[in-house]
């Protein structure tokens, strides 16, 4: 039997990141990747806005925007080497009220740290950037770009593959025994052995923690984000992404509209409660991912301190025209018939016992194997600088 030097799990772009990157800085290292999908990024990688983030707005100094600092330009540049179509359209983070104003000046002022590139956009200058929207006043991040981070993982694995790499398609990972020397990684396509494991499991990277008994005091929490596809009229004039200021008593961003590489433009996502881990139907049940929640306290503590803002969610879920109201805040002529179907996505939110949410990268870690248990968005952007980490902690 093969003895590997690495084994990653998971064939999201954060795994095929690290593979390739592990695999240029090793060339005689054997490494396998191992997904139990038929084909790579299939989930969060590939049901993303595919937004590549500037990371204007995340704490400075946090792992967060460190990694989206440098994985913006990091991963322009790799789109340039190998040929990936992106565009750097910038993004507009619209104020519509007076409390909106008053955040986004406050705002600002993180953004001039994290990127002093950003701008102060008038109500007027904002009306001849997009004639079409409708703010008092907006934050212009010009670094801020589109790309298919499918297309972007599919071409780590054609370097990793012709740098000698292995990758095993539907080899879903069941068992973990991790011995003084190796560890033992069984699957559904076998069983394999390398020196060192590293997890790149995404909605599934608590579960792969539990497989070695590792002392995890978080469980994944899965939300839908749910998208609609704006009608080709109305998104052949929008030339930016278009952004809300957060809102920091609430958990998750808020819908926005998305130019997509195709020239698409999307709206959203909203985040609703899933019933199922990679469930993308409103209707998907999962009675195992069901039971794993109900039956963790940091659960319903989480649902009990954002329980209206997570009835909101569900009720603009539910009705579609309280979905559109939300977007009328920008563009005000929309109606739900500009609205079609879009595939909705997966968030896995990390949450602690006491229902605190995990907003940082988070990993874990013991004597020949690392864990990757959060990788928040903007996982997607900062891929490669976190595969340049996960590479650095495995080779100590």
């Amino acid at each position: 039997m093969t003895v590997y030097d690495y084994i990653i799990v998971g064939g999201g772009i954060v795994g095929m990141s690290t593979a390739w990157q592990l695999k240029q800085r090793q060339p005689n290292a054997r490494i396998l990747v191992l997904e139990k999908e038929a084909d790579l990024g299939l989930h969060q990688t590939g049901r993303n806005a595919g937004v590549i983030h500037a990371g204007i707005y995340y704490e400075p100094g946090s792992l967060k925007a460190d990694f989206c600092h440098r994985g913006v330009e990091a991963t322009m540049q790799f789109c340039r080497d190998t040929g990936v179509p992106y565009e750097q359209c910038g993004k507009l983070l619209v104020a519509t009220n007076d409390s909106e104003l008053e955040r986004m000046q406050k705002l600002f002022e993180r953004c001039q740290i994290n990127d002093n590139s950003t701008q102060l956009v008038s109500k007027a200058q904002l009306r001849e950037r997009e004639p079409a929207i409708v703010g008092d006043g907006a934050i212009f991040s010009p670094r801020t770009g589109i790309v298919d981070f499918r297309v972007v993982c599919e071409a780590m694995a054609e370097r990793f593959s012709g740098d000698g790499g292995e990758i095993r398609l539907g080899a879903n990972v069941t068992h973990i025994d991790e011995s003084s020397d190796n560890v033992n990684v069984t699957t559904t396509d076998g069983n394999f052995v390398c020196h060192y494991l590293i997890a790149c499991s995404g909605l599934m990277a608590d579960r792969t923690a539990a497989l070695l008994d590792i002392d995890i005091d978080f469980q994944l929490i899965p939300f839908r984000g749910e998208f609609h596809q704006l009608r080709p009229e109305l998104a052949a004039g929008l030339k930016h992404l278009i952004y809300p200021i957060p809102d920091p008593t609430l958990p998750f961003l808020g819908v926005h509209l998305t130019r997509r590489i195709n020239g698409d433009v999307i709206v959203g996502p909203n985040a609703v409660l899933s019933l199922k881990r990679e469930g993308y139907g409103k209707f998907q049940f999962d009675a195992k991912d069901v039971r794993a929640m109900g039956t963790f306290p940091g659960f319903w503590k989480l649902i009990g301190r954002n329980l209206q803002a997570g009835s909101r969610e569900l009720y603009q879920s539910i009705f579609k025209s309280a979905y559109v109201r939300q977007v009328q805040k920008y563009l005000p002529h929309i109606t739900a018939s500009d609205l079609g179907p879009f595939p909705a996505g997966i968030r896995a939110q990390p949450v602690m016992r006491d229902g605190t949410i995990i907003d940082d990268f988070l990993f874990a870690n013991t004597e020949r194997t690392l864990h990757v248990c959060n990788a928040p968005s903007p996982a997607a952007t900062s891929a490669i600088p976190i595969g340049q980490h996960i590479c650095e902690r495995a080779m100590r």
